[in-house]
């Protein structure tokens, strides 16, 4: 079997909790397949003469929750002398993010193969991609001017607004008609009109959770993670606090991602968490989905196997 060469921006692993970082998952699977691991971070990146290259180190680890990693000394590598890049960083997706993407593209140009595909992590934001499936989601408006927003407040009574590059829960408020908060809240999250912000309206079933379903190029994994909200919160999200259980997918989930599917696949999009209440999609995460060790402990499963199988088959299609 080749030894493949692969690459992983990601946040520093020093800071990361091995017991439910999908990351490290994904890591130990490239490892146990004999892979070399070059770990970067986002600031490692650099361009010379039109060139993609990054100050990485091999990077060997240890499933436990101490000492479980170690790394050699940097070394300059050419991106694409890479079989393979993970691109998983964490949001915020901002304008550092973006140049990444543009210097992991022309090591993409050059064969290799990064996950996500560059141009799509740029062109799907995690909540506005969710327009290309109106027939998935639940009544849905983008705006940022206050009386755009108030006007669908006023149409569904109680709705849910959250910025567009938020992750995490943060900045997510749920507003009902005739709240004396309404308007403090719409300035906050619009920062007075000058940010687009997205409302939804309220979907009771988040109370039953908000279920994470990871997609591995377009085929969905069998089981969700729904995220049950705190007592008294509307988020649920694991960061703000929600408990979590494993569930099967139900036939209204298995259509939502027979949905999106062929988009995925067309976009490069290889592995990707989506998130449905009740019967709606709500977002398709692209950048650095997880929950794949908690379904991994729940349901005996190795779901970055499946992932690995799946990327593998491509760079051997290259061959």
């Amino acid at each position: 079997m080749s030894k493949y060469k692969l690459g992983i921006v990601m946040d520093a692993i020093e800071t990361i909790k091995t017991y439910k970082d999908s990351s490290f998952a994904m890591l130990l699977e490239a490892q146990s397949r004999g892979w070399e691991i070059y770990y970067m971070q986002l600031h490692d990146l650099y361009m010379e003469s039109g060139i993609s290259f990054a100050q990485a180190s091999l990077l060997s680890i240890v499933d436990q929750p101490l000492d479980y990693f170690r790394l050699t000394p940097t070394q300059n590598i050419q991106l694409s002398d890479l079989d393979v890049i993970l691109m998983r960083k964490d949001p915020p997706f901002d304008l550092e993010y973006i140049y990444a993407t543009y210097l992991l593209e022309q090591a993409e140009q050059q064969g290799t193969l990064v996950v996500n595909k560059p141009q799509s992590l740029r062109d799907c934001n995690e909540k506005l991609f969710t327009r290309e499936f109106p027939q998935c989601c639940t009544p849905t408006r983008v705006a940022r001017k206050p009386e755009l927003l108030k006007q669908f407040l006023a149409e569904h009574h109680d709705i849910i607004i959250k910025p567009l590059d938020g992750m995490g829960g943060k900045s997510i408020f749920r507003i009902r008609q005739g709240d004396p908060n309404t308007n403090a809240i719409i300035e906050s999250v619009t920062q007075y009109g000058s940010c687009q912000t997205m409302v939804q309206k309220f979907i009771a079933e988040i109370t039953a959770g908000d279920k994470r379903i990871l997609l591995i190029d377009g085929e969905p994994v069998p089981y969700a993670l729904a995220r049950i909200p705190a007592e008294g919160e509307n988020r649920g999200n694991l960061a703000a606090g929600a408990s979590s259980r494993g569930q099967p997918l139900t036939e209204r989930d298995y259509w939502i991602c027979q949905q999106i599917a062929p988009v995925l696949r067309e976009k490069g999009l290889i592995f990707v968490g989506i998130d449905v209440i009740g019967d709606y999609l709500t977002e398709i995460n692209v950048t650095s989905p997880t929950c794949i060790r908690e379904l991994d402990s729940q349901y005996k499963l190795n779901i970055s196997y499946d992932l690995f199988e799946c990327i593998q088959k491509k760079l051997e299609n290259r061959s």
